[in-house]
């Protein structure tokens, strides 16, 4: 008889992992597959290329910025040189603390397995802390290959944090809804960032067409918005090539641009990278300072894009990008268009046009619109990836995700999501007409990521970093000396256009915050109305039903426990399924699930039940393919698990089910009773809807009634047999058909939350039958009525 370590080694109650060697992996062994997923080295020659490549997708947006700045500094106009080196100054020392310093140096390191973000670094919380608001995770996924995490000492500062953050549901609250404002006002910055950057780059006509009108301008870029998000169903992977060449080439040639205008006009502007001018300027223009620092913040927009899009590019590869590109050529192009507009005060609306020589006009004006095309573009496939990490964290309604390239997994489509951002950009870009109540509007979105990002940078550092809290305050307090100035000053300008991304933000923050709402109280109501064991064991192998040929897979939100949609299920109907699969579908806070480790198999109950569970894991950047056939996935799957089981006989799953059967026998008619007087639904037969060609009537067949009783003792090659049988017969899939309504004595804004507003998005959002392709012939829908 094996020793009590032993049994606890080998006999350990959790679910098997298909896929997995039947011995445990030696420490090296481990260690390799762990190491699969962290970031790889690269050799010098290939960390230059991806540098290069990283120019196309993740400075564009940064890049285009000298199109509009020093108009919106100056407004009003340039009344003398020292106003000039001023603003000059604080470009220079806000590019260098906030992009370089900040980004570039320390949040790229935040990142998850290489993807960037606001959620990335929420799923980086909420691995190392109990932060998430849906307690659905199991001890398993904690033994994935992507599912890092840090281990505490009991009394140090990150174990006295996690538990602070641990302690009360109304912090984990006060966290997500910070994720919350941040994602909103990414997506706010999706809708802006084309609209500034195609109108200013189209503005150049102007310059060289006075006569032309600013309609006609206005109408151009218009049509390049619709040109551009209509072409975003066919994905970048053939026209990606061109980004990091064109963007390069746009960075060569501001920089070159401004070093000539250096040269040219007044090469006194480089004192201003002694600060002391930023005092000066501060201090001389008090009246206008809250404008001009608004025209400031515009100079490091495309920063948080900077880290959303860091997508599969090592963090080395964009600090080389960085630092030897993009930032020198920004200060070349900055430095040189203030000596331009400190001789040319009149032309500072049109300062980066007017400043370009002659000879070069044209082909500037192109390169110029193409990178701002490109920019948008960037920015576009942000937000498609931020609201893609939003659903899968159960924080966006269901959207169509279409995956648009073969060669990577992160180039996808959301349509809706798609025609929504035009419309408000076009809206934006039509309403406003000019770029200075759009600049206004775009710097508030920006800031306010930057903030969200500032503050749960200090959690990542105490738990996923470990650093002392000396630098902990160090960074925080240096990021808001910075960033809170620029918070003002784009509040400050809320009725000038300001107030564009705050509403669209609110508006987004409405719909994802009810749908995880009601989301996370729907899971709560399931978890509290699941069904008993003991009355699943009472009722027999037959469950008291006619058992008919057939696999039926019953979908639910519970990775433990028979759900209550199955009670309700058999409840109204006379027969089952020969053998039923209860699949539960989830996301967990890692960015991949590698296909190995996706799916987790267990048995339910004696053999002689046919009940298996399947938990299929997803990471919040995997994407349901419409080639994937989930069905057959879900019964090679449990094939292949009776093979394993057949292997380890004897180590079998008592974890549901540990009562003996007398004492089964005895509670199966008090549990019974418990779980219809508990259930808050309307069981009616009229809830219950199914495909006309699905064959539910009881008929006869040798698998069904004593039959079932004398497979006990059948071998592994007959249940193999019988499995194969009843997949010929036919597959079911079973879904809940849920409705979600407000109790009785809730109030009235909860009423009309879940009543309306919720119930709207159910209406428009996909079912889970399409998400997982399931056809309609087989498809079960199970009306239930939930009241929360």
């Amino acid at each position: 008889m094996a020793s009590a370590p032993d049994t606890e080694t080998t006999n350990h109650g959790g679910m098997w992992e298909l896929g997995q060697d039947l011995d445990e992996p030696i420490d090296e062994e481990a260690s390799r597959l762990k190491n699969m997923y962290m970031e790889k080295k690269f050799s010098s020659v290939l960390l230059l290329r991806l540098a290069f490549q990283s120019l196309g997708v993740v400075f564009g947006d940064l890049g285009t910025s000298p199109l509009y700045v020093f108009y919106n500094i100056f407004p009003h106009g340039v009344q003398n040189d020292e106003d000039v080196i001023g603003a000059l100054s604080l470009i220079i020392y806000t590019l260098t603390l906030i992009p370089l310093m900040k980004y570039v140096f320390v949040v790229l390191r935040a990142n998850d397995n290489g993807q960037g973000g606001t959620f990335a670094l929420y799923s980086l919380l909420c691995r190392h802390a109990k932060v998430s608001t849906i307690p659905n995770q199991h001890k398993t996924d904690e033994e994935l290959t992507t599912y890092s995490r840090q281990t505490y000492e009991e009394n140090s500062l990150a174990a006295k944090v996690k538990r602070w953050l641990e302690g009360h549901a109304y912090k984990k609250n006060c966290l997500l809804i910070l994720v919350l404002i941040g994602t909103c006002t990414a997506i706010g910055d999706g809708i802006l960032t084309p609209a500034i950057s195609v109108l200013s780059a189209t503005g150049g006509i102007r310059v060289q067409k006075p006569t032309m009108s600013t309609d006609v301008v206005l109408i151009i870029a218009v049509i390049i918005l619709i040109g551009l998000f209509s072409m975003q169903h066919y994905g970048t992977d053939k026209v990606g090539w061109l980004f990091a060449p064109l963007v390069f080439l746009w960075f060569i040639l501001i920089g070159s641009v401004g070093a000539y205008n250096i040269h040219k006009y007044n090469s006194s502007v480089l004192k201003a990278y002694n600060p002391v001018y930023i005092y000066r300027f501060l201090r001389r223009g008090k009246s206008e300072i809250w404008t001009s620092l608004g025209g400031v913040m515009l100079s490091i927009t495309g920063t948080e894009a900077l880290f959303a899009d860091l997508c599969h590019f090592p963090v080395l590869a964009i600090q080389i990008a960085f630092t030897l590109v993009v930032f020198p050529c920004l200060l070349l192009a900055y430095t040189g268009q203030a000596a331009y507009i400190s001789v040319n005060k009149d032309h500072v609306v049109d300062a980066f046009y007017r400043s370009i020589p002659e000879t070069i006009y044209w082909p500037a004006f192109i390169i110029a619109t193409l990178a701002a095309v490109v920019a948008s573009q960037a920015t576009i496939s942000a937000t498609y990836s931020i609201v893609k990490q939003a659903l899968a964290l159960g924080c966006f309604p269901r959207v169509s995700v279409v995956h648009t390239s073969k060669k990577f997994l992160g180039q996808i489509y959301i349509p809706d999501i798609n025609w929504v951002l035009m419309i408000l950009c076009i809206a934006v870009t039509a309403g406003f007409k000019n770029k200075i109540q759009i600049a206004n509007a775009y710097g508030t979105a920006v800031v306010i990521v930057m903030l969200v990002t500032t503050f749960l940078m200090v959690p990542i550092m105490l738990l996923v970093w470990k650093s002392h809290w000396i630098l902990v305050v160090t960074f925080l307090v240096l990021s808001l000396m910075v960033e809170f100035p620029y918070f003002m000053a784009c509040i400050n300008k809320v009725d000038e256009g300001g107030w564009v991304p705050l509403v669209v933000a609110t508006i987004f923050f409405i719909i994802m915050y009810v749908w995880h709402f009601c989301t996370v109280k729907r899971y709560e109501f399931e978890m509290h109305s699941k069904v008993s064991m003991a009355w699943i064991l009472g009722l027999g192998p037959s469950l008291g039903l006619v058992r008919v040929p057939g696999i039926g897979f019953v979908y639910t939100e519970l990775a433990s426990g028979v759900p209550h949609i199955f009670s309700h299920f058999i409840t109204n109907l006379p027969a089952i399924h020969s053998v039923v699969v209860f699949v539960c579908v989830k996301y967990l806070p890692v960015y991949t699930v590698p296909v190995e480790e996706r799916f987790v198999m267990k048995r339910i109950g004696p053999k002689n039940f046919h009940m298996f569970r399947c938990v299929t894991r997803y990471g919040y950047k995997d994407i349901h393919k419409k080639n994937d056939d989930f069905e057959k996935m879900l019964l090679d799957r449990l094939l292949i698990f009776v093979r394993l089981e057949s292997m380890m006989d004897g180590y079998s799953d008592s974890e549901d089910y540990t009562l003996t059967e007398h004492r089964t026998e005895r509670s199966t008619s008090a549990l019974l009773t418990t779980a219809k007087a508990g259930s808050n639904t309307m069981c009616s037969a009229t809830d219950l809807s199914y495909s006309s060609q699905d064959s539910i009537a009881p008929a006869k067949s040798p698998l069904m009634g004593n039959s079932l009783t004398r497979y006990s003792s059948q071998t592994f090659g007959d249940e193999l047999e019988f499995l194969n049988s009843c997949k010929d017969a036919g597959v079911v899939h079973i879904l809940g058909n849920t409705i979600v309504r407000a109790r009785r004595d809730s109030g009235m804004i909860k009423k009309i939350v879940v009543d309306h507003l919720y119930a709207f998005l159910r209406k428009v959002c996909r079912e889970h039958s399409v998400m997982f392709n399931v056809p309609h012939e087989s498809l079960l829908n199970v009306g239930q009525i939930y009241y929360i």
